[in-house]
């Protein structure tokens, strides 16, 4: 079951582990073990696990059929908020926080674990839900600010890759992001946002992630505080 906190009925609030962002492509070599332990991730159920494919190994002869300039521009963002010089495939980012090589999904819960005990992992409520037309986003009160970001995905692709270094394999893919549009902004005091629900459940997206996630002094995306999931329709695993 994927982790809904949106949908739980009761007044209760779980926050989910936490949140993975894979960068990752088709046209790679070294992903293929990333997005099966990707998979293992979203089937897990308690993180918000969300996987963007970049375009900047397209050169190696297959485009990726999921990629976006968007989102090889969200992995640059991050590595400059990291202070990198560089970005590479597969990359996981964790709570906007740390960044590891995306292939261990033991390592990545272990990781997430650690920084919930720390206290790095989401301590303010999210929740989202939908009614008719409308997303309706509730945030709780926390300490400081950030951006209400929401995540568009498809829940799940499968992509026969016809050239390049994955020829002839066909991967599953879960969770890829279509979009990401920051809809509002938080000051640490209760929030609630409403939106149209016209792209869930369209040609191209069928769940979406909220994010409370904050940027550094240029803008770039940093920690996230706050997280959830929801699917257009109950998930099928």
């Amino acid at each position: 079951m994927v982790f809904m906190p949106s949908l739980a009925h009761s007044d209760q609030f779980v926050a989910p582990k936490g949140v993975v962002e894979l960068f990752t492509s088709q046209g790679c070599r070294s992903c293929p073990p990333a997005d099966r332990a990707f998979e293992q991730l979203v089937r897990q159920g308690d993180v918000v696990a969300l996987s963007y494919h970049v375009d900047y190994w397209n050169y190696l002869g297959w485009a990726d059929t999921l990629a976006s300039p968007e989102n090889t521009q969200r992995q640059y963002a991050y590595s400059k908020s990291f202070g990198r010089s560089g970005v590479y495939t597969p990359q996981a980012v964790l709570n906007g926080r740390e960044h590891l090589k995306g292939t261990d999904a033991a390592e990545i819960d272990g990781r997430l674990e650690r920084m919930q005990s720390e206290g790095d992992g989401l301590a303010v409520p999210v929740r989202a839900s939908r009614h008719d037309d409308q997303l309706s986003i509730s945030v709780g009160a926390g300490e400081g600010k950030a951006n209400v970001v929401v995540v568009y995905f498809r829940q799940r692709q499968t992509v026969e890759v016809l050239k390049g270094e994955n020829v002839g394999q066909k991967l599953d893919y879960w969770h890829s992001v279509t979009d990401v549009q920051t809809v509002g902004m938080w000051d640490g005091k209760p929030l609630d946002i409403t939106l149209p629900a016209k792209r869930m459940g369209d040609d191209k997206s069928d769940g979406c992630a909220v994010l409370l996630q904050a940027a550094d002094q240029n803008g770039n995306p940093s920690h996230i505080v706050g997280a959830t999931v929801m699917m257009s329709k109950p998930a099928s695993l």
